[in-house]
């Protein structure tokens, strides 16, 4: 191997704390991805990584090595991709992260019309709520929903939701209709976790205020939750691009109009550290272009 790819091993081992992680994920065994650390490591005369039998840890000129691989190795990437991409169409595989209801509802159909658009590019697509590691999990990019993004986050917004809360009109019969969100405690409420165990967020007064619900049904997807509303289970808490179409057809209708739930922004993440390939970058455009242009995608006022 040259240096370049010397320095390419030992950044993913300083990123993902694991020599056999990296071997794992160039499908090599682990003694490669040793030899090759330690052959760098007597090349510059100092050692990099502290090893014991249960983890690793960078030495300060294993930390400080990392940051010049980094500064080096995207620009080396840079350089290369600003030459591919006058030569060339998006090509290349990636790898992305997706959240079960909206990826299958609404990016489904927009990825399929970007792999018609680029012939050249595989999509690798990973459904689950779950918040991913780009690094460690060897993924691209990953679309996420939420209220707001932790700081270190790298990401850009390409389009926005809104939560709703909602029942079914047969519910709503037979329990009556709450007026203030505090009323909600007298509720069943359909729990959408874990984003809504401490609660759910209403504007009041100008302010956001959590109101604490109750309710024997409580889950990790969106959609079985809609269905258990539909069914007169009680109240649910979703976002406009989940219930949109129920709401259209009667199913369920908004409740507690007077008093908002919080905007969610629609957001690409990606990794912080390296160089963004040209055909995650398009990808990305794409997606804000369509997502984008559909205000709280077809959200219901």
């Amino acid at each position: 191997m040259d240096r370049l790819d010397s320095m390419r091993i030992y950044l993913r081992v300083a990123e993902l704390g694991s020599f056999a992680a990296v071997a794992r994920q160039l499908d090599v065994a682990r003694s490669v991805i040793t030899r090759q650390v330690a052959a760098l490591e007597a090349h510059l005369g100092v050692k990099l990584i502290a090893r014991s039998t249960r983890s690793l840890m960078l030495t300060s000129a294993g930390s400080a090595y990392l940051e010049r691989c980094r500064e080096i190795l995207n620009l080396v990437e840079a350089a290369e991709a600003g030459l591919a991409d006058e030569r060339q169409e998006p090509r290349g595989l990636i790898r992305l992260s997706v959240p079960l209801s909206f990826g299958l509802r609404h990016l489904s159909p927009l990825l399929m019309d970007f792999n018609v658009t680029y012939p050249d590019v595989v999509t690798e697509i990973d459904f689950t709520d779950r918040r991913v590691k780009l690094v460690d999990e060897g993924l691209d990019l990953a679309i996420r929903i939420t209220r707001r993004l932790d700081p270190l986050d790298v990401a850009r917004r390409i389009g926005s939701s809104r939560l709703q809360a909602i029942a079914s009109p047969d519910y709503l019969r037979r329990h009556g209709e709450p007026k203030h969100p505090r009323e909600l405690a007298e509720h069943e409420c359909l729990i959408y976790l874990p984003a809504q165990h401490e609660g759910w967020p209403f504007l009041v007064n100008g302010a956001t205020e959590i109101f604490t619900v109750r309710g024997r049904m409580r889950a990790n997807n969106g959609d079985a939750l809609l269905d258990a509303a539909m069914r007169g289970l009680g109240i649910t808490a979703q976002p406009t691009f989940i219930s949109a179409a129920a709401i259209e057809a009667g199913w369920v209708r908004p409740i507690l109009t007077d008093y908002p739930m919080p905007e969610l922004g629609i957001y690409a993440l990606l990794s912080g550290n390296r160089y963004v390939p040209q055909r995650v970058r398009v990808l990305v455009d794409y997606l804000a272009e369509r997502i984008g242009s559909r205000p709280y995608w077809e959200g219901a006022s």
